[in-house]
């Protein structure tokens, strides 16, 4: 970090602990800061179009009581002053959550933080607005009938994936350096990977939820960043437990900054490029993430080529998910049902198809996968796959294909597997393609072994920074 940051612009790129230390040194201000932020918006997100909604007067208002903190000494918390973005499905009080749909009315009090944006405030972030989704997250692309397509900016022509593909571009254009996305089948984890930047998926129940998902105990909450360090500290602020979500894990006393720079030398990782059954991965995606196995023998891990030994889970996947779709279809009026988007009304009527003892057998085979992969993980500290089998492709709107579990899922077999499992993982950068496209390693860890996630992927980022997309095509 440069000992002096005058440039407006380059306040936008600084990482959130870059942030911290330059409030704390009197460099730069919250306010300042807040200002580049929404300075790159103007410049970058009318193509984008990673927000839908900004609160550039609530932004200020509490940039400037950070400011006065800092001035004084006094920060509240390790966010105090850092902007932070809301995915549109996280009740956000003082701001619409619309969910990527039509049918949810934005005129409305919204009153109420879930309990990831309560622990956000508290620790002084700075909250610039929500980011788009699809509608309801239903999909791996973010596109709606209400927000359009969002954009990838490292290409603007090509996809963010989804369905936090909002919250990867904004972080990855520097429209603030932290994002809340959430996790169903790979909705953080995927547009991570195709956007260039650092996304967790932590283990389910450590970041609590509420409203709970009508997707059920696949769906997770966690930081899309372009630092493994800004997501330590956003994890250490949004694990704490919430009475209102009776799922969510007991209180995790660690701070995830001790001992985030221990390696991995000596720890027993599994490197699986296929998962046993993922048979169309791009080559340019397989080399790299080869190159990045090999990278942490170089650090001294005990890697192995081995796959765990299950076959693709995907109709698991997509029938739970179907089935939430139906569920919420069937609490839409006439009216709004015919506001959806085409590829949520094709899911909805997909889940319409599944039996009592369709959904008992999904469930069964869900628990048997869960502990096959518990008895597996016993034998390793982490597994490494490609996040993602392609790059970014070119970004269509909704409905541009029958929707089916193959349109869905079938182009990211390495993440859905992991929603199942409730297993942390993460996205880490790890290359480019010959087209300048972004290409994401994934570190998956053991339940409960968020922080080992968070050190493997430090080392590797150690050895293998995070870059940024050059932004000049945009402006």
């Amino acid at each position: 970090m440069p000992s002096h940051r005058t440039d407006q612009y380059a306040l936008a790129d600084c990482a959130a602990h870059e942030l911290v230390q330059l409030y704390r040194t009197g460099q730069a201000s919250p306010l300042e800061v807040a200002s580049a932020v929404f300075g790159r918006m103007d410049r970058v997100d009318g193509t984008l179009k990673a927000f839908c909604h900004l609160d550039p007067e609530g932004a200020a208002t509490a940039a400037r009581a950070s400011t006065q903190r800092w001035q004084q000494g006094t920060p509240i918390g390790p966010l105090d002053g850092v902007p932070v973005s809301i995915k549109d499905l996280i009740l956000t009080k003082g701001m619409p959550t619309r969910r990527g749909s039509a049918t949810i009315a934005a005129d409305q009090p919204w009153e109420v933080d879930a309990p990831v944006t309560a622990r956000l405030r508290a620790a002084g972030a700075v909250i610039v607005g929500k980011t788009a989704t699809p509608e309801f997250g239903c999909k791996c692309e973010t596109n709606s009938p209400l927000t359009g397509l969002t954009r990838n900016p490292w290409n603007a022509a090509k996809t963010t994936g989804g369905s936090s593909g909002g919250a990867a571009a904004a972080v990855a254009a520097g429209m603030g350096p932290i994002a809340i996305g959430t996790d169903g089948a790979g909705s953080i984890r995927n547009p991570a990977a195709l956007c260039g930047n650092f996304g967790l998926k932590p283990s389910f129940g450590r970041v609590p939820a509420w409203p709970l998902s009508p997707f059920g105990t696949v769906a997770h909450l966690g930081p899309h960043t372009m630092s493994v360090l800004d997501a330590a500290m956003v994890m250490n602020v949004i694990k704490q437990p919430d009475a209102r979500d009776w799922t969510s894990l007991p209180y995790d006393p660690r701070d995830y900054l001790v001992g985030l720079n221990d390696g991995v030398r000596g720890l027993r990782v599994a490197w699986s490029p296929t998962l046993g059954f993922a048979q169309d991965v791009h080559p340019e995606v397989a080399a790299a993430t080869l190159r990045a196995a090999e990278a942490f023998v170089e650090m001294g891990a005990l890697v192995e080529q081995v796959d765990p030994g299950f076959a693709d889970p995907l109709d698991i996947s997509t029938g739970l998910w179907f089935l939430g779709a139906w569920q919420v279809w069937n609490g839409l009026t006439p009216e709004q049902q015919a506001l959806t988007d085409p590829d949520f009304a094709a899911q909805a009527q997909l889940g319409s198809r599944l039996s009592v003892l369709d959904v008992q057998d999904l469930h069964m085979r869900r628990g048997a996968l869960g502990a096959l992969m518990r008895q597996f993980m016993g034998g390793y500290d982490l597994l490494l796959t490609p996040a993602v089998s392609i790059p970014a492709f070119d970004a269509l709107p909704a409905g541009h294909r029958p929707m089916d579990a193959q349109s869905m899922l079938g182009w990211s077999p390495f993440s859905y597997p992991f929603n199942l499992t409730q297993q942390p993982a993460c996205s880490i950068p790890c290359g480019l393609t010959s087209d300048g496209l972004p290409i994401g390693l994934q570190i998956v860890g053991p339940m409960f072994g968020d922080a080992m996630v968070l050190r493997a992927a430090r080392a590797y980022e150690s050895m293998q920074p995070i870059p940024r997309p050059d932004l000049n095509p945009l402006l």
